[in-house]
């Protein structure tokens, strides 16, 4: 009997697969990174074809395991990062590269933008132009590349790239497009205003459905590239921030999720949409819910390049003993007491957006002595993306928007040094559901459009579970009050000379 729903989250540094039953029940997961491209400085691009090759890799190794099998599958879901734009021709092949929203090329077309329409963007999109957005990247096109702008037939975005491989369909949802910075919000449309600013015509834009609406299904073709069962019905999906919310059983307004992913949110479900020039504003999968997202760049994205670059030597070692070389590191971070003995981190790495919405910011370590090790560096990364979360936390109390509850999610949830930090930096309780990621939510959405579940409010509530609730430490509460003004005080200095700085980079390219 095809009872089991199986979940596809193309993430922004990889794929994740979750299979579940109807009881919300993990059956099998599987897990892959992609590759990014870093041409030029502030660059971020990823090949749209890689994506599809790791979701067949991913789903072969699933059969392989055993665990489940095609014929189990009633519906597939996905997710994906937003914002990020495959440039296709007539026969859906990619013309150029998908640039990512951490891309940071298109600074001077966002400001343009702003400086010359702001007003009407935000009007009609409820969102302020920056190199995240599609907009801004498709003007960057048009002026350095028109010929794949020229030729394109047709837009997806990532999930609905991948979706295409599956079914040959067309189409996105509502929620995926209104990352675009091309929607019109309240209109619920594509806006012709803002398709004329990025130089495209509405109708290479995909047609728009619901998150849960079931588009198509499994091709013969991509049967046997996947090893799916051909005539498997797939849905629509939609982002992977607001699926993540979902997964996380945030279904009413009150709660707050805070995401330790690639990227780190702070997402406050709202009765009706806030737009506001410090935040991000989009819809919930929950009819009728919106959520307001104050955003960091980089959070677990900020881990991974440390140990990519300053860990070799406990990767190997991880590696020999069969564990995690971030549980390593964390071992060692948990020694250091809280503040690590006034180090601190600024994790903008990739610029940043809110509370600063700066592109010219760049990452820092700042106090460093002769005292400070290894792991006085690794706490003090947990700590500054903490920080960094709290900073985008101050945006939602100066909206004055009710928060009754904290939910912490991503892969930095997994760690239990890292939520207790969280706890302590926000000095509330955490609450950690459990297997709460975006791929989970992507299968509870298959099986609300195949009829499993009776809505969506049903399906959360009959899957989601807590795994726990983490309370702030008090002794470490006082240090992080104490501490955090300073991390504040510490952007303020640099800002300036980051901006410098990036001036000095432009003019040198």
């Amino acid at each position: 009997m095809n009872e089991l729903l199986l979940g596809i989250d193309i993430g922004t540094s990889g794929c994740k697969m979750t299979a579940i039953d109807r009881q919300g029940a993990i059956v099998d997961t599987a897990l892959a990174e992609f590759h990014t491209s870093r041409p030029h400085p502030g660059w971020s691009e990823q090949d749209p074809d890689e994506w599809y090759a790791v979701a067949c890799q991913l789903l072969r190794s699933m059969w392989e395991r055993g665990r489940c099998q095609p014929e189990q599958i009633a519906a597939i879901g996905l997710d994906a990062s937003t914002h990020n734009a495959v440039l296709a021709d007539g026969d859906f092949r990619p013309l150029r590269p998908a640039i990512m929203w951490t891309d940071q090329r298109s600074v001077q077309q966002a400001a343009r933008l702003e400086s010359q329409a702001g007003a009407e963007i935000f009007r009609i999109g409820y969102q302020k132009p920056t190199p995240t957005w599609t907009l801004p990247q498709l003007v960057w096109i048009a002026e350095h590349e028109p010929e794949p702008l020229r030729r394109t037939k047709h837009v997806l975005f990532t999930k609905d790239y991948v979706r295409h491989q599956l079914t040959g369909t067309w189409e996105t949802d509502h929620i995926d497009a209104q990352g675009s910075l091309l929607y019109d919000m309240a209109g619920r449309r594509w806006s012709e205003e803002l398709c004329q600013l990025a130089g495209l015509p509405p109708s290479v834009l995909p047609p728009l459905v619901e998150p849960t609406a079931v588009v198509g299904s499994v091709t013969q073709e991509a049967a046997e590239q996947t090893g799916l069962r051909a005539g498997t019905p797939v849905v629509a999906g939609c982002s992977d921030s607001a699926v993540e919310d979902y997964a996380a059983g945030a279904i009413r307004p009150g709660q707050m999720i805070v995401k330790l992913a690639t990227a780190g949110n702070v997402n406050v479900m709202t009765a009706k949409a806030h737009p506001h020039p410090r935040t991000l504003t989009y819809a919930h999968v929950i009819p009728g819910l919106w959520y307001t997202v104050s955003a960091t760049n980089t959070a677990a994205s900020a881990e991974r390049w440390f140990r990519d670059v300053f860990c070799q030597q406990e990767v190997a070692q991880a590696d020999g003993a069969g564990r995690s070389v971030y549980e390593q590191l964390h071992e060692a971070a948990r020694q250091i007491p809280p503040g690590s003995e006034g180090l601190f981190f600024h994790p903008y790495l990739l610029g940043e957006r809110s509370p600063y919405w700066d592109a010219n910011l760049r990452g820092s370590f700042v106090g460093a002595t002769m005292r400070h090790g290894k792991p006085h560096f690794v706490r003090a990364l947990l700590e500054g993306v903490a920080y960094s979360l709290r900073d985008c936390y101050r945006t939602i109390v100066d909206m004055q928007l009710p928060v009754d509850e904290i939910r912490l999610i991503g892969g930095g949830a997994k760690s239990d040094l890292w939520t207790q930090i969280i706890s302590d930096v926000f000095a509330r309780p955490v609450v950690r559901p459990a297997g709460s990621d975006a791929s989970f939510g992507a299968a509870l959405l298959a099986g609300v459009g195949v009829g499993l579940f009776a809505d969506t409010v049903a399906a959360a509530q009959q899957c989601v579970r807590i795994r726990d609730v983490v309370q702030p430490d008090p002794a470490a509460v006082n240090v992080y009050a104490e501490l955090f003004p300073l991390y504040g005080r510490i952007h303020d200095a640099l800002a300036p000379a980051y901006a410098e700085l990036a001036r000095i980079l432009l003019e040198s390219n």
